[in-house]
């Protein structure tokens, strides 16, 4: 049994490896509890990492903080490819907006960090180490401690890391008690929230609709519907053709007559060109398609499709059928000739019922080969991304240089990726059920080796004044994103889009872990990945600026 014994009282890689699966086995326990319909969620895995080490788990520090720093590259990289797709988008409908609350917040954090040193005597190193804690930014703290050991005391460093390590765990709490006390405050209904959010959505998207043509332009008499296609190219995707009672398929070579009806689909957009262009247009009809035609959804897993377009497939030459809408990461996109098909992609296509089975192999619709883990774009993306993280970013007056850090970086370029879809040869499509496991898995690696690396001193450093600290952090933590978060409200803000602001402000992985699991959207995700990049590089500014202002 010495063994074990061993295992349970060594510090080597083994014990280490065992400590943090133990942390995270109970801690995603401890989160599961509930208390008046409330629970701590995924920070308890951090709760259960102090409790392990204040009760003498040693573990390998250089383990630690290998295993901390991935955890946290496989979580923002996971956040990045599902909020690349819309990220675009929604940055330029409200970014600016959503970066100056979260400016404000880190600006109001700075200055209060500022009023405690110089109004309650607290020193250099310890306010500096204080603030990155109370807003859980690891990236901040290090380019602190950079500074005071060039231009402060040995000492200064460590004393740094010890104020990070008391303040981070009310930072995290902070975050999350702000957004339950905001719901309480303002009476807010989630499930209304959610609802309100995918109406936004809903209205920002390019919105499609079934639409049915009653052609009145001559011009368009006799022409071949290639020709037709040409004029409403990007404003129309025709599917069939009804004439004389009966209806056609969309062929190129079909000739347009007088008295034919065009079914087909567009966007409201583009309905009053549509009018001018072709003639009388009833938006919203849905009919069934019955007889020798059908409609069906066909998901796109042939790899040799995946980065082509409409055209360049070709479905419309080769079959009766046509491609007449494509989903895509919660999105509708209307298929134009030169509009690209991903792999993962789900288009519907109406055409010969007979052709269906011929149609599905062509474009793949195999699930098992969706499900096949895409593993290579991965580590070349996360490669980029400490690539850029490690740029050095040059600030005059500035002791040392800035730097995005192992978060911003890969964050960054997982955006980026999602957002492309594919380089080249690479796609870079991960499955819902990748996306969340390797999310999952990153943060509770994360807080499983924060808890265990900062436990073993926590209540000692608590009980020797270090509870003065404790509350500094909190002021710092708590003051900001609860003013930011009413301000927030009041100006008519969706409540899950500000919970993704404050844990973007705070960088703060485990609250926007929290704010996710209140509703299955992408509101949380999206504001977090937002604001994330312009708060990450001013926590890293300040930091040092805090540093060379009170030394």
């Amino acid at each position: 049994m010495d063994f074990i014994r061993n295992l349970f009282t060594g510090s080597g890689i083994p014990s280490t490896i065992l400590f943090i699966c133990l942390t995270a086995f109970l801690g995603i326990l401890l989160g599961k509890v509930e208390i008046k319909k409330i629970k701590i969620g995924i920070a308890g895995v951090l709760f259960s990492g102090l409790i392990i080490a204040h009760f003498g788990a040693k573990a390998d520090t250089h383990v630690l903080h290998f295993v901390r720093e991935f955890g946290l590259i496989l979580f923002v990289y996971a956040i990045g490819i599902d909020v690349g797709p819309r990220f675009v988008s929604n940055f330029r409908s409200e970014g600016l907006k959503l970066n100056i609350f979260a400016s404000g917040i880190v600006i109001m954090g700075f200055v209060i960090a500022l009023l405690f040193h110089y109004f309650g005597g607290v020193k250099p190193a310890v306010i500096t180490g204080i603030m990155s804690g109370s807003v859980t930014n690891t990236p901040g703290l290090g380019a602190a401690q950079q500074a005071l050991a060039e231009f402060g005391t040995p000492d200064d460093a460590a004393v740094a890391g010890m104020g990070y390590a008391v303040a981070y765990p009310f930072g995290i709490i902070g975050i999350i008690l702000t957004m339950i006390l905001l719901r309480v405050i303002f009476r807010i209904n989630i499930k209304k929230e959610t609802e309100n959010y995918n109406e936004q959505l809903r209205i920002g998207q390019q919105k499609l609709e079934p639409v049915e043509i009653i052609v009145t332009n001559a011009n368009l008499f006799g022409q071949k519907l290639s020709y037709v296609n040409k004029v409403i190219d990007k404003e129309l995707v025709i599917s069939r053709i009804g004439r004389g009672g009966s209806v056609l398929v969309a062929r190129d070579e079909e000739i347009l007559q007088e008295g034919d009806v065009i079914y087909g689909v567009s966007a409201l957009t583009h309905i009053e060109n549509l009018k001018l262009k072709m003639g009388e247009v009833n938006i919203g009809q849905k009919r069934e398609i019955s007889g020798d035609l059908a409609m069906f959804n066909v998901l796109v897993t042939n790899r040799k499709l995946a980065g082509k377009t409409i055209e360049q497939i070709g479905i419309f030459r080769r079959y009766d059928a046509n491609i007449t809408r494509i989903f895509r990461s919660g999105m509708e996109i209307l298929p134009t000739r030169g509009t690209t098909v991903e792999f993962g992609d789900t288009v519907r296509v109406v055409g010969k019922r007979e052709l269906l089975p011929e149609i599905r192999n062509e474009l793949g619709n195999s699930v098992k080969e969706l499900a096949h883990p895409n593993t290579i774009p991965i580590f070349v993306g996360i490669f980029l991304g400490i690539i850029l993280g490690s740029v050095p970013i040059f600030i005059p007056g500035l002791p040392a240089p800035a730097k995005l850090g192992m978060a911003g970086g890969p964050l960054l370029i997982a955006i980026l990726l999602g957002h492309k879809g594919r380089i080249k040869n690479f796609d870079f499509y991960m499955t819902p059920g990748a996306n969340m496991m390797i999310k999952e898995l990153g943060i509770i690696l994360f807080l499983s080796c924060v808890g265990l690396s900062s436990g073993a001193n926590f209540v000692s450093t608590i009980a020797n004044g270090g509870y003065m600290w404790m509350i500094y952090g909190a002021v710092i933590t708590f003051v900001p994103i609860m003013l930011a978060a009413i301000i927030a409200r009041l100006l008519k803000y969706n409540y899950l889009k500000i919970c993704g602001i404050v844990s973007g402000a705070m960088t703060d992985p485990p609250a926007l872990e929290f704010a996710n699991s209140l509703a299955p959207v992408h509101a949380q995700a999206t504001a977090y990945a937002t604001v994330y990049p312009l708060t990450m590089f001013l926590r890293i500014l300040l930091a040092q600026a805090l540093v060379l202002m009170t030394l």
